[in-house]
């Protein structure tokens, strides 16, 4: 009997506290778990941050450097925040997909072993409205997050494309940055948010935790120390967490400092104590004074204020602009400055200060700036500079009397190393050129590379015969300079222009100007040459004055001035009679009306750039008559324009002569572009790819001038020409010099061999086509044949082959004669 009525009274005794003990015991362990998941929510934001500001760094860098590298680290970066959008979607939507969920969490970075964690606190504690509030900013930074990798793929797909322009470049830019600024304030938010609900869900555990407490002492009075041990076990779990929670502040990579109300160092993360090279345990309890000073960048003085505000429950920055900060041995830290009050129960009990080295930054902003100053090749000023320093010494003429010496070095065989050997051997060139002008300056001296193979030397308060040594050991280095590639020596030169410069007033355009055209003339004076030339010196300002042609030539455009002239091509052989053929040239009248010869516009067009705007005038004018003359019935088969080296240079130009095709109806097989020989072998890639272009449509290409070139014979086999036209030199002489009929009947030859159609020039008797015509040439131009004349309605084609009318070609000659 008293075993029965012990037994219920034992447990009626300890059924409260089992059941408290219970209840605490799976409090506990949610407690743990729900705190577990909390960090690895904290843990996830501070992964998902970094992710978001290393694949902004990340595509910053791969637009800026091209490296393929950085954009595979950009999309290895953009995947974690892209991961937690997947997880995010899969839990929200009607039915959650805990698969899909655990991949996405798992692709944003998180622990395998924190995936169930994650699942269960967002489904279950959603209702907490901290944590709610926390995952709006989140999901407010996914669209940013698409846009951001939508931009990643956009900019890599322009990159392999082709070169982007620097302006491109910083527009690309200027997008990314755009992005990390709208970002940026909604990660903060997220950051913030997510501490909030975190310790929401903390102080719910607490408060559930205390009231079990207070249950069991209500309950199990007597079993107060063994509720106590539990109250230490879970207190000893929230310890484990809190350091945990320490460690990830101790992973991250900025600087963080706590601080009490009273100012004193609570606590430094390692980050902190390798930022001020002080370790904590030395500075903890000490004034923040003893671990940096603040001073102001205006007054330099020592400035706290911004510590009493943070006190003061502000929330302040600062920046290296505004303010110094300087570690305890007085030695410069550059870094920004956040300041966040820390409050506990509403009342303020210290402040969390977070530093942000900026160290790398001012690194990278000072390489920016290098690089915007100097060329990337051979580390010598930029002409950006160049220009800058000389405008500045022009200036200081007018202050006092003195002399300045400009001079440009222009290499002379740059062109057959960059063709022959490659970019790579062109680069190691000019960075031996460099390096070896540099030496002979003085110091002060500036020497810059201006562009291509041109060097600017700017030799300041220097004496006219100082300045002549200087100009010849640079002409002296470059000469005796040893450049070996492969194995294979080149002798390398340079034509140097010196220009004194002393007159006040002198602009920077006069000085550059003189200083090229000296350049210009040293090379037109035979190369590997100094050009020594004062400002009033009459050869050069007959050179100068060729620049007036820059203007006249473009007011002949605007005013539609220049005309059209054409000359017949006649078939020598009867194989190809009855093709029209002409070449059509282009005149200018000056405002007068009075003809001015090609010579004297032509040469300061192609020097100064301005072919490409004749070249369009005359292939725009020429289609337009071809038109007409179509509709009018008086068809050309084959009618040649001379192109300019520069026009086929022109990326449009391909586009262009498309569009003028096609809205003249213009048949391409009609068209044959003639390009000089120079020209071509100056850029022979380019030139290779233009011919190809329109060849894919049809036209044909004559290579004029043919064996004036020292290289003729080498590089016709890689130009896609279909004529060539003999150089009238050896023509005109060639039935009294046996050498040139010799040339003639060779060029003959190999053009016959290589299935191209010969053309003579400077056909200037019909003795001279009747021998062209026993050599088996195809064609002949020149005053024999027809003498240019005015291409419009007037014009007309005597048609046949020039054995057909030679009868009256040697009457025309006859009275040539005599009127002559």
């Amino acid at each position: 009997m008293t075993t029965t009525r012990t037994k219920p009274r034992l447990i009626a005794l300890i059924w409260p506290f089992v059941a408290v003990v219970l209840v605490q015991a799976i409090i506990a362990s949610v407690s743990i778990h729900t705190l577990s998941a909390i960090r690895a929510y904290i843990a996830s934001e501070s992964v998902w941050s970094k992710a978001q500001k290393d694949a902004i760094y990340l595509l910053d860098r791969y637009v800026e450097t091209r490296n393929e590298l950085y954009y595979l680290q950009f999309e290895n970066a953009i995947a974690i925040p892209l991961g937690d959008r997947i997880a995010r979607l899969a839990l929200d939507g009607p039915t959650a997909d805990f698969k899909e969920a655990e991949r996405g969490f798992q692709l944003g970075g998180n622990h395998r072993d924190d995936l169930a964690g994650l699942i269960w606190l967002f489904q279950n504690f959603r209702f907490i409205s901290y944590l709610d509030k926390s995952l709006e900013p989140n999901g407010a930074a996914e669209p940013f997050i698409l846009e951001l990798e939508a931009l990643g793929r956009s900019i890599r797909s322009e990159i392999s494309a082709g070169p982007v322009s620097a302006e491109r470049t910083a527009f690309l830019q200027a997008e990314i940055y755009l992005l990390d600024r709208q970002i940026t304030p909604i990660t903060l938010a997220f950051s913030r948010s997510l501490g909030e609900g975190s310790r929401a869900i903390k102080n719910v555990l607490l408060v559930v935790n205390v009231a079990s407490a207070i249950t069991l002492i209500v309950f199990a009075v007597w079993r107060t120390r063994k509720l106590i041990g539990q109250r230490q076990a879970a207190e000893a779990a929230l310890d484990t967490e809190r350091e945990r929670a320490q460690i990830t502040l101790s992973s991250l990579g900025e600087a963080v400092v706590t601080i009490g109300a009273g100012g004193f160092i609570d606590y430094l993360n390692p980050t902190a104590e390798r930022l001020f090279s002080m370790p904590a345990e030395h500075v903890r309890g000490r004034p923040l004074y003893e671990l940096f000073t603040l001073v102001n960048n205006e007054t330099g003085k020592r400035d706290w204020s911004f510590l009493t505000n943070v006190l003061g429950g502000e929330r302040a920055s600062l920046d290296s602009e505004t303010h110094k900060l300087l570690r305890k041995d007085g030695s410069p830290v550059v870094a920004s400055l956040v300041g966040a009050p820390l409050g506990r129960e509403g009342k303020l009990c210290g402040a969390v200060l977070v530093f942000h080295d900026m160290t790398r930054e001012q690194e990278y902003m000072a390489r920016l700036s290098w690089q915007a100053s100097h060329d990337a090749l051979t580390d010598l000023a930029n002409r950006r500079v160049f220009e800058q320093r000389l405008e500045r010494a022009l200036a200081g003429l007018s202050r006092g009397a003195s002399t300045h010496v400009l001079m440009f070095v222009d290499l002379d065989q740059f062109k057959l190393v960059n063709d022959t050997c490659g970019h790579a051997a062109g680069d190691r060139l000019l960075q031996q050129v460099s390096t070896a002008l540099a030496s002979e300056l003085r110091q002060g001296d500036l020497l810059a590379r201006l562009g291509g193979d041109e060097f600017g030397v700017l030799m300041e308060d220097c004496e006219p015969a100082l300045a002549a040594e200087a100009a010849e050991r640079l002409r002296r280095t470059v000469e005796e300079l040893a450049f070996v590639w492969n194995g294979r020596p080149f002798s390398i030169s340079a034509s140097v222009g010196v220009v004194h410069v002393s007159e006040p007033g002198t602009t920077l355009e006069e000085a550059l100007r003189a200083a090229d055209v000296a350049c210009y003339m040293a090379k037109e004076k035979g190369r590997n040459r100094i050009q020594i030339q004062e400002p009033a010196d009459t050869e050069l300002l007959e050179r100068v004055g060729e620049m007036a042609w820059v203007q006249r030539i473009r007011d002949a455009l605007d005013e539609d001035r220049f005309c059209l002239y054409a000359q017949e091509i006649v078939p020598l052989q009867e194989r190809e009679a009855g093709r029209g053929h002409v070449e059509v040239l282009v005149r200018l009248r000056d405002e007068n009306g009075q003809m001015v010869a090609p010579q004297s516009f032509i040469a300061p067009a192609e020097r100064y750039g301005l072919m490409p705007l004749i070249d369009r005038w005359v292939v725009r004018n020429t289609f337009a008559e071809l038109a007409r003359r179509e509709q009018q019935g008086l068809p050309i088969d084959i009618c040649a324009i001379n192109l300019s080296g520069s026009s086929f240079g022109d990326e449009g130009f391909v586009d262009f002569l498309r569009e003028e095709l096609l809205a003249h109806r213009i048949a391409p097989q009609s068209i044959c572009f003639e390009i000089t020989e120079t020209s071509a072998i100056a850029d022979m890639s380019t030139a290779i790819a233009f011919m190809g272009a329109m060849r894919g449509l049809g036209c044909s290409f004559a290579l004029d001038d043919f064996g004036s070139g020292m290289s003729s014979f080498s590089y016709l086999k890689h130009l896609p020409v279909d004529y060539l036209k003999i150089d009238g030199g050896f023509v005109k002489d060639m039935l009294s010099d046996r050498n040139d009929r010799a040339m003639v009947e060779m060029i003959h030859h190999v053009g016959q061999v290589m299935g191209k159609i010969t053309i003579a020039e400077f056909v200037e008797s019909a003795e001279i086509a009747t021998a062209l015509r026993e050599i088996g040439i195809g064609y002949a131009q020149g005053f024999a044949v027809a003498r240019p004349a005015p291409f419009d309605d007037s014009f007309r084609l005597a048609g046949g082959t020039f054995s057909a009318q030679e009868p009256a070609v040697r009457e025309w000659q006859r009275r040539i004669g005599r009127t002559a």
